[in-house]
């Protein structure tokens, strides 16, 4: 495996096995900038505490560590900025990626990558996992990897750098250049024009996907009517 050689602005740390990267920069909350790469994970958690393991080679597991300028109440936009940076990335590759707000990264409608924002006093960790060079995925997940879609194996470290790249921009977005990121992020929406199933703070719901509000927002049509949501769980399409 070539070298873990980090663009700038970024210092790379890889550690054979951990728990969880998302953890181990939440025990230690490093500087900004800092990103640790775990090659193989054991207990690394999802949303809603869903496992994410990784094997080395056949996974991309890591987190960054990032002291934003901006409040923190714009920090959950962190999670929209790096599912729209994953995707992007991933177009370098020649593989065109959509985004399932608020923060999955799906290729042909299926899960390839996974992003969980956590803040612990000042660091804002964020955790990304992806499915590189998988091709035995558990039956009955929806789920696929780059190499299932590109019939060819990737170099980790590669898909590492062109993510950090487009992180760095995209992150650096949540504030006063929101409505760019979301421009973006529109174009790329997988969930617009369809009906879903979600669970919001106020219950489980169901409706039409408008798109994305000026927010960041998910645009829920419902039968009660417009629902600008900023947070949601379970989010399924049904047709």
């Amino acid at each position: 495996m070539s070298d873990w050689r980090a663009p700038e602005g970024w210092r790379i740390e890889v550690v054979d096995e951990i728990d969880s990267t998302n953890e181990e920069w939440k025990r230690r909350q490093p500087g900004h900038g800092r990103v640790l790469v775990a090659l193989k994970q054991s207990a690394g958690r999802g949303r809603r505490g869903n496992v994410w393991l990784s094997e080395p080679g056949v996974g991309l597991t890591f987190s960054v560590a990032l002291r934003p300028s901006e409040p923190k109440g714009m920090w959950p936009r962190l999670a929209l900025a790096t599912g729209l940076a994953v995707a992007e990335a991933l177009g370098k590759l020649g593989i065109e990626a959509e985004v399932k707000w608020p923060n999955d990264v799906l290729l042909g409608g299926k899960k390839v990558c996974g992003v969980l924002v956590e803040a612990v006093g000042e660091v804002a960790v964020i955790g990304i996992g992806l499915n590189v060079n998988a091709v035995d995925l558990p039956e009955g997940l929806e789920a696929t990897s780059l190499r299932i879609v590109a019939g060819r194996e990737f170099e980790v470290t590669e898909v590492l750098g062109l993510i950090l790249d487009r992180l760095k921009s995209r992150t650096g977005q949540i504030g006063a250049d929101f409505p760019e990121l979301v421009a973006r992020l529109r174009e790329r929406c997988f969930l617009s024009g369809k009906r879903v199933r979600l669970k919001s703070p106020s219950g489980p719901t169901e409706g039409v996907v408008q798109g994305i509000g000026d927010g960041g927002e998910l645009l829920l049509q419902t039968a009660e009517g417009l629902q600008r949501l900023l947070q949601a769980d379970e989010v399924r399409a049904v047709e």
